[in-house]
């Protein structure tokens, strides 16, 4: 079966969003949504995750599932302004327990924030069926990138967050606390690349080499054959120290800070303070330290 798959890039992070359908039911799934942020001014916006709730409306969809496929260290989740919008359960991999964990000393959060998922409603495990109209989401946990990261099979699509990129622009880095490059390569291996060969592949981002328009959709095939980091004739030695080797030379995301300290709330900002504002925490010397 083939869900309908409709994409929106999200050019300030290089981030695809997708809304997820059961054209039978019109039940459907928003999949990495991002909340638009200012990190100059520290303000927030809803501009991107509106589009979606307008998409959504238009078509007539039922919004069961907003799915996270990790915490992004890049961008903003909109999980929250979408479920008050468009109702839906907030989801992610039960792996969040670990990165909460961390960055919660990272951070130095104190008691207002307990590190036990209960900020979504969802925390879901390897193999677990969602059901999604006539369809179901299945989950395959594929942590490599990030220790809670999965991706999200729908018939005959799959959405693979961080895993791979488009084939010319390779993976996703390992270098985040709880990342590993073996086990990267092993959830694309063992997970992703053995899933039939046509299966639909959409990525979470696209930094557009060269200059190119950015592209979301490509195969498992398109993959194997051509991921210019991992395909079949590359073996896992390879890969780790190619890995090893770029992730050492590779700068902070932009938005490190901001993003996981949100994304780990499950899109919730941080409760305010007495005064009524929202605050950020910025950890001095502990990101990027020299290795």
């Amino acid at each position: 079966m083939s869900p309908d798959v409709t994409g929106f890039f999200h050019a300030p992070t290089g981030t695809w969003t997708y809304v997820v359908a059961d054209p039978a039911t019109r039940v459907a799934a928003i999949i990495d949504p991002v909340l638009d942020f200012d990190w100059r001014s520290g303000r927030t916006a809803t501009t991107a995750a509106d589009e979606l709730v307008a998409h959504c409306r238009s078509r007539s969809l039922e919004v069961r599932w907003i799915l996270e496929t990790h915490a992004h260290a890049d961008h903003l989740s909109a999980a929250q302004h979408l479920k008050a919008q468009l109702g839906g359960e907030v989801a992610i991999g039960r792996g969040i327990l670990d990165v909460q964990r961390t960055f919660k000393r990272v951070y130095g959060l104190g008691r207002e924030f307990e590190a036990d998922g209960s900020q979504f409603d969802q925390l879901l495990d390897d193999g677990q069926d969602l059901p999604l109209g006539a369809m179901t989401v299945r989950v395959l946990a594929t942590p490599g990138h990030t220790s809670d990261s999965v991706s999200f099979l729908v018939g005959d699509a799959v959405f693979i967050g961080d895993t791979l990129f488009m084939p010319d622009s390779g993976s996703a880095r390992c270098d985040f606390p709880g990342g590993d490059s073996r086990q990267l390569y092993r959830s694309v291996v063992e997970r992703l690349f053995a899933l039939p060969p046509s299966t639909r592949v959409f990525v979470c981002h696209d930094y557009r080499p060269g200059g190119r328009d950015a592209q979301c959709e490509t195969t498992v095939a398109e993959q194997r054959r051509g991921n210019t980091h991992l395909r079949d004739d590359v073996d896992e030695t390879a890969f780790v120290r190619m890995r090893t080797e770029r992730d050492a030379s590779l700068d902070v995301p932009n938005l490190i800070v901001p993003s996981v300290q949100v994304n780990i709330r499950a899109g919730h900002l941080p409760p305010p303070d007495a005064d009524g504002v929202r605050y950020l925490r910025v950890p001095l010397d502990v990101f990027g330290r020299a290795k």
